[in-house]
This record gives C-alpha cells, structure tokens and sequence, in this order.
C-alpha cells in the first residue's frame, strides 16, 4: 500500500463522499506532486456540513489514517458560507 495507492483511494473516497452527501453543481479535483510532497484537494460547491467530530465518518477516518501513516496532515470540514474541502498532503519523493 504505497503512497500512490493512497493518493488513489483518498480522491476515491472524497468523489464517494461528495456524491453520497454534497449534492453539488460542481466539484474540483487537484493531486499535485511537488517539493517532496504530494497535495490533494478535493472541493464541492453544495450545502457543506457540519462534522460531528472533525470527521468521525468512516471515510473521513480512513482517509486521515491513510494520510497520518506515511507522516503527512489532513483536513476535513465545512467551507465558509458554502461547500466542503478535503486536503491531504503527504511526504513523497522529489518529482522528476
């Protein structure tokens, strides 16, 4: 399960979380290798949500133990006014 496989199955489940729960007209994807680190963000324009617990979900469990496994940080939550964001970075090796 390296650090692509993840990379892989965190946008995979932030696309799942924002067709089951986002309702949104639009949703923007980004995964950038760069500087040692490889930056995901997955953003909706729906409703947005309120977390019980900073992500308590399974999915969103999941993902920040992808994440927290190989060192790097994640964030979960409610955009201002509208919307949800998913953002991981993880450590990776220099892009070449």
């Amino acid at each position: 399960d390296g650090v692509e496989l993840s990379v892989y199955r965190i946008v995979q489940e932030a696309l799942t979380n924002v067709v089951k729960h986002a309702a949104p007209s639009r949703c923007w994807v980004s995964v950038v290798a760069e500087g040692g680190d490889v930056r995901i963000e997955v953003t909706d324009d729906g409703p947005g949500r309120t977390l019980p617990s900073a992500g308590t979900g399974h999915g969103l469990i999941g993902m920040r133990e992808r994440v927290m496994m190989y060192g790097g940080s994640f964030e979960a939550g409610s955009l201002p006014g509208r919307g949800f964001r998913v953002f991981a970075r993880l450590p990776y090796g220099e892009v070449s």
